[in-house]
């Protein structure tokens, strides 16, 4: 086994790192002591143990434990066993703060040869295999996320080279990056994320790795895709990581629409490549972004350059039925390999219609008062300044419509039109039967 071939682990005793408990979350020490003094080992680890390395203030505490999860549940009354995947215990506190406690795993690759699993069959679908903490942590994805704090003596241990990575600010796979991202496509994701919310590198064969394995990224779990790209357009840095992942191409696998950002780009269209920078100025700003505002963002660009194709193929405008044709095709697109409910689907659709509708000249103002009072008009506002940020271009529209939205208090609004279409119809059939 790996464990039996790797040398010992580099450990830190507290004067030798900068992590203090001062700076860690009351309720994660809580767990860690009451772990400890029931005869567990209580590490914390991950993602919280690399920001407190760099100085960072984390988002959230993972502890691991050699304690089972039942034996965890015991230990804590305001805990409950979650996953079926990953079975884990969740211990809630009553400012509202969950303290996430894994035991001890080992990794697929592990698991793969003690059974004779082919490589080709090294996919995870099953992580209850318990271990040591030499084993989690080579079973974890980058070296930089595989560092223990433990709270037995306050030392930092590591396993996996995760210290010299963070001094020399680079994203490396643990072991072999080709079995890393067989075991978890969505890893290749994270590792765009990690470098550009970090300023990091990606390390050489770990990027190499990603790009020969990019097609894997089709055999991953939609759900989780799904969540890693809205984490990824929030983290703050999207700009950066979606380079990354044009870069690595990973873009043209799993948002081929946003592909469409340097499409637009190379033929003098706009600068819609800086949508994910605009995005993140708005999350500096603490803005609210729904997920049909992010999904709207990125089929932006593509519903702009088709309806610029249309138009000057035929010689003509697009009609309104028209532009909501193109924009439902081009949202289908995306939904058959991001499958969401009919509603969710629609709302995106009503976004990027009403958004091209805010761009249409010649308003009046009281068509453009009530215009303001359809469910949609607010994220299709959002897209406009999304398009704004990034061009330059169409500040005036967006002023005339943020001042509409002022107003839009004192005018009564207009109902849906889907709405009215819809009882209208019900009003013809009721007139048939009769």
């Amino acid at each position: 086994m790996r464990e039996r071939s790797t040398p010992p682990p580099l450990i830190l005793p507290r004067q030798d790192h900068p992590i203090s408990r001062q700076n860690v979350s009351r309720n994660a020490l809580k767990v860690m002591y009451r772990l400890h003094g029931a005869g567990y080992k209580a590490h914390l680890v991950g993602g919280s143990v690399r920001d407190l390395m760099l100085g960072r203030h984390p988002k959230d505490y993972d502890v691991g434990t050699d304690a089972r999860p039942n034996e965890v549940r015991r230990l804590f009354g305001n805990s409950r066993i979650i996953g079926r995947r990953f079975r884990l215990v969740h211990v809630y506190f009553h400012d509202g703060e969950v303290v996430e406690v894994s035991t001890f795993r080992r990794g697929a690759e592990e698991s793969a040869a003690e059974e004779g699993v082919g490589e080709r069959d090294v996919l995870i679908t099953s992580d209850n295999l318990w271990g040591t903490p030499r084993e989690d942590a080579f079973r974890r994805d980058f070296t930089i996320n595989a560092l223990f704090y433990d709270i037995a003596d306050f030392s930092v241990v590591d396993y996996t080279g995760g210290i010299a990575d963070l001094r020399h600010r680079l994203v490396r796979a643990i072991g072999d990056p080709d079995v890393r991202f067989r075991e978890d496509p969505v890893r290749m994701l994270r590792a765009c994320e990690f470098a550009a919310r970090l300023g990091f590198g990606i390390e050489t064969a770990t990027q190499e790795a990603i790009h020969r394995h990019r097609r894997d990224l089709e055999r991953a779990s939609t759900a989780r895709l799904t969540e890693e790209i809205a984490q990824l357009l929030r983290c703050g840095h999207a700009g950066a990581a979606m380079q990354w992942m044009l870069e690595l191409g990973l873009l043209e696998v799993l948002l081929p629409e946003a592909q469409a950002m340097v499409a637009a780009g190379e033929r003098g269209l706009g600068d819609f490549g800086q949508i994910p920078p605009s995005i993140d100025a708005l999350v500096a700003e603490e803005r609210q972004l729904s997920d049909t505002v992010l999904v709207a963002s990125l089929l932006l660009p593509q519903v702009l350059l088709r309806r610029y194709d249309v138009e000057a193929r035929d010689r003509r405008p697009l009609t309104r039925a028209g532009v909501e044709a193109l924009v439902r095709e081009t949202a289908e697109g995306f939904f058959r390999r991001f499958p969401a409910s009919h509603a969710k689907a629609q709302q995106v659709v009503q976004a990027l219609t009403g958004f091209q509708r805010l761009c249409e000249p010649r308003w009046k103002l009281p068509d453009r008062l009530r215009f303001t009072h359809r469910p949609y008009f607010e994220d299709s506002l959002l897209l406009l300044e999304l398009l704004v940020r990034a061009t330059g271009e169409g500040d005036e529209a967006l002023e005339q419509w943020r001042a509409a939205a002022l107003r839009r208090a004192t005018v009564p609004g207009d109902e849906d039109e889907s709405a009215e279409a819809e009882r209208a119809q019900r009003r013809r059939r009721r007139r048939r039967r009769r």
